[in-house]
């Protein structure tokens, strides 16, 4: 199955590339890797604001990195043209806005990796990955993730 099947079996319509807020470029190729800029979490076209530990939850958390992978696709595909292309989801990192005590990190960024091993299937969609707590991200935002691919 194509992946555009995938993504329309999962109800999924790709996002156009959001225009960079600051002094950056959505993504960059070099060779066979796509590095794409870090994409914040956004509900119903906003900024997703919350901090982890304080006023949301990680199953919500969970649905943030989703969206976020969903707009790293629609992204992904502005890069290469065709998403059936890749060849591996390479890296995620992802960043998350939490309190000093709060560990679920890793089950936030969850939401972002079964999505992408979802749509592109185990063996392409297998990555490597970080998720670390920061104090904050921009404009609030409860998620910031990242991502590195390789095209055929």
């Amino acid at each position: 199955m194509s992946i555009y099947a995938k993504l329309q079996a999962l109800n999924i319509e790709l996002p156009p590339v959001a225009a960079p807020a600051a002094a950056y470029v959505p993504f960059v190729q070099t060779g066979k890797l796509v590095f794409l800029s870090g994409h914040i979490a956004k509900k119903d076209g906003k900024v997703w604001v919350g901090q982890f530990g304080r006023n949301i939850s990680t199953e919500e958390g969970k649905l943030a990195a989703r969206a976020v992978a969903v707009d790293l696709m629609g992204t992904l595909h502005a890069a290469v043209g065709d998403l059936n292309k890749i060849k591996r989801i390479v890296k995620v990192m992802s960043l998350v806005n939490s309190t000093g005590d709060f560990t679920e990190q890793h089950l936030v960024t969850n939401g972002a990796s079964e999505l992408l091993g979802e749509v592109f299937g185990a063996e392409r969609g297998a990555h490597a990955r970080s998720a670390f707590g920061v104090a904050q991200i921009p404009l609030g935002a409860c998620v910031e993730i990242e991502l590195i691919a390789e095209v055929e």
